[in-house]
């Protein structure tokens, strides 16, 4: 385990950056799963006739859960092992606890799944609001896990 940063040695990731990362990480992920649609539905993206069952806005497709199930793997595998994502890595950034140390399996787990309440009411507002209004640059999940988003020096 790395040793524990000072507390004014911590240097939080803006929005921008973090933008940046998540778009890098999504790019990431579609060259894994365009082309897996395309063997399994026989097109590049599915529309709504692609999909195995659907209600409404809800799409309950077996390939989409899987693919959710890839995505939360993917955050929480890579930011709890090695603390951060493909993104956050290319850009220099990092997830921690708030003193510093590594944030581990749990409190990756749990600032991942809690991206379902930042992304309320749509499109992330929550999560952008928390970021961009706190110091620490915390959205709700990091709040709750304990965990922040740095830039490494």
């Amino acid at each position: 385990m790395k040793t524990s940063l000072q507390i004014n040695q911590l240097h939080y990731a803006n929005l921008g950056r973090r933008f940046v990362a998540l778009v890098i990480d999504l790019l990431v992920l579609s060259m894994i799963f365009f082309p897996v649609t395309r063997v399994v539905k026989g097109v590049w993206i599915m529309s709504s006739e692609d999909h195995l069952w659907g209600y409404g806005w809800l799409v309950t497709d077996p390939l989409c859960a899987i693919f959710l199930v890839v995505i939360v793997i993917y955050f929480v595998s890579l930011e709890g092992a090695l603390g951060a994502t493909i993104g956050k890595r290319l850009l220099g950034l990092r997830v921690v606890r708030v003193d510093g140390r590594d944030p581990g399996m749990m409190r990756a787990t749990i600032r991942n799944l809690l991206r379902a309440i930042d992304a309320l009411p749509a499109f992330n507002i929550l999560g952008i609001v928390l970021i961009a209004s706190s110091p620490e640059r915390a959205r709700f999940g990091d709040r709750i896990a304990g965990t922040r988003v740095i830039i490494r020096r």
